[in-house]
């Protein structure tokens, strides 16, 4: 007998389809609203609460020495771009990870989607100066984003309309997913700009400070630069660096900008006979003096970029160290380091003995005639010639602490870097550049050397190997400056090799040995190859 035969069956699906694509569009959706809600939220907080910018901190901090000295030398002033593609790129990662889990199992995808923001949070507190509300912003995008993915994944496993072919693309409503993804990019978007706008906003107010910030006229002024400083040759790095030119290595992702009329300074610590707090107003009521000074990176490699020099504009360390009563080591003060804190918590130690044995280290407010530029410490920063910049140039600096070395070690010290950081006697060839095609005939190799607060007394080059020859130096401005020079060259064809080397002002040769950037700067002669005319 036959088997009676009921109404057919609806088609069976699985409970939980499998729609790869679609999963992997929640995830980033849902990382893309969190982000935008994060960035959001950093507005009413501050800047560097935002979950990239607290992660991306937090990955600088914790990056070895070596790695952080390869990165800056692969990138140079690129690589905080290249540190935050990094992040977003492991963030798209992890978001489609996150949105194939949650179409197995929601709440594991969803526990990963909202885990980027505990990771976030944890970084927000990590960073120095972070307060409870720091963590705010990552709080907010993790939420966001767990919530976002959950709604999409729930849409993901909504049965399809009647109707709909079995062998339709997707087993669910795909114009109700998509219409569920565009109105959260739509709003992630608006989120994300209104961000955007409120944290300008925010800076509106030391946007607006620098802008009618007027540098008072120097008590000291600086002399001219003397007219054969500058040296007629293509190619040479200019004699002052232009603000827009001047190298920047520093761990701010995002550059701190402060309200001028804010701004304080507060000097403590051992030996402070008279603590002091000052306003701006009360910085520039001090003599202002003007001096021509170059700075240089202890990342500068032997020929590297990282140098520059400016005529600064500021106050005398050292009569204001002296005003809080503070003695050198030399005369019995307890202290024997200086401590600099900036507004982002960065921390630089600096000799005490050295900032007040006579030399113009400054706290700066002026850069070439201009306000400091943000990126270079607008309000005020430290200037110390002879020092690298890591014990000496913080920017955006808000405290001054009198410590001791034994007692205390700043930031680039506990990674790796000497407690001191005196400059070394560098040269670096600017014209012509390594690998140029040169004519045979009279070719100027020239460049700039420096050996701050000692003085460059003389530049040799030599070709090949063979003899030094004394190189023509560009009047001096003081010792504390760079210094240009330049060697006519009669080039032959074939391929040579220019090294070139210094001696500072004390009588002191430049050395050949070639060491890195780790611990306390590179040394070595820089050389460049080229070719002539028509050799191999």
């Amino acid at each position: 007998m036959d088997r009676a035969e009921g109404p057919p069956r609806p088609p069976q699906h699985p409970r939980h389809p499998r729609h790869p694509l679609g999963a992997a569009v929640a995830g980033v959706v849902a990382a893309c609203a969190g982000l935008a809600l994060a960035e959001l939220a950093a507005a009413a907080v501050r800047p560097e609460a935002s979950p990239l910018t607290a992660v991306g901190g937090a990955v600088v901090d914790r990056t070895p020495a070596a790695v952080k000295e390869w990165a800056i030398q692969q990138f140079g002033t690129a690589d905080k771009l290249v540190l935050t593609l990094g992040i977003v790129a492991l963030l798209g990662a992890v978001a489609v990870g996150a949105g194939l889990l949650a179409a197995r199992r929601l709440p594991a995808g969803m526990a990963l989607a909202g885990g980027f923001g505990a990771l976030g949070m944890a970084a927000a507190l990590s960073r120095p100066e972070a307060t409870w509300r720091d963590a705010l912003p990552s709080l907010v995008g993790g939420a966001t984003a767990a919530g976002v993915l959950y709604l999409l994944v729930r849409a993901l496993r909504r049965p399809r309309p009647a109707g709909t072919p079995v062998g339709g693309a997707w087993a669910m409503d795909r114009r109700g997913f998509g219409r569920l993804v565009a109105a959260t990019l739509a709003v992630s978007a608006a989120a994300g700009y209104a961000g955007r706008r409120l944290g300008a906003y925010g800076s509106a107010g030391a946007t607006a400070s620098r802008a009618g910030f007027r540098l008072p006229p120097p008590a000291v002024p600086a002399p001219p630069v003397p007219a054969g400083a500058q040296l007629r040759v293509p190619g040479i790095s200019p004699f002052i660096t232009p603000n827009g030119d001047f190298y920047r290595v520093d761990t701010a992702l995002v550059v701190p900008r402060v309200d001028a009329d804010t701004w304080r300074l507060r000097i403590h610590g051992e030996g402070v006979a008279k603590p002091l707090t000052l306003d701006l107003r009360e910085l520039l009521a001090r003599p202002l003096v003007e001096h021509d000074i170059t700075l240089c990176c202890v990342s500068n490699e032997v020929g590297g970029p990282y140098a520059g020099n400016a005529r600064w504009l500021g106050v005398r360390l050292a009569d204001l160290l002296r005003e809080a009563g503070v003695r050198p080591p030399s005369q019995g003060g307890p202290a024997d380091q200086l401590v600099a804190r900036s507004v982002d918590g960065m921390t630089l130690g600096t000799p005490v003995e050295t900032v007040m044995d006579g030399r113009d280290a400054l706290l700066a407010v002026g850069m070439n005639g201009e306000p400091l530029p943000f990126a270079h410490g607008f309000p005020v920063r430290m200037v110390v010639p002879g020092l690298y910049g890591y014990v000496s140039a913080c920017k955006w600096l808000r405290e001054l602490r009198l410590t001791t070395f034994a007692a205390y070690d700043a930031y680039w010290v506990r990674r790796s870097w000497a407690a001191m950081g005196p400059v070394k006697t560098q040269t670096r060839i600017d014209t012509p550049r390594a690998s140029a095609a040169l004519v045979p005939g009279r070719v100027p190799v020239a460049g700039v050397a420096w050996a701050q607060h000692r003085g460059i007394a003389r530049v040799e080059v030599r070709v090949d190997g063979g003899p030094w020859q004394e190189a023509r130096l560009g009047d001096a401005d003081g010792v504390d400056t760079w210094r240009q020079w330049v060697w006519s060259w009669e080039a032959t064809a074939g391929r040579h090799t220019l090294q070139v080397r210094a001696t500072d002002g004390t009588g002191a040769v430049q050395t050949g040995e070639r060491t890195g950037t780790l611990p306390d700067g590179a040394t070595g002669w820089h050389t460049v190859t080229v070719r002539v005319g028509s050799g191999p």
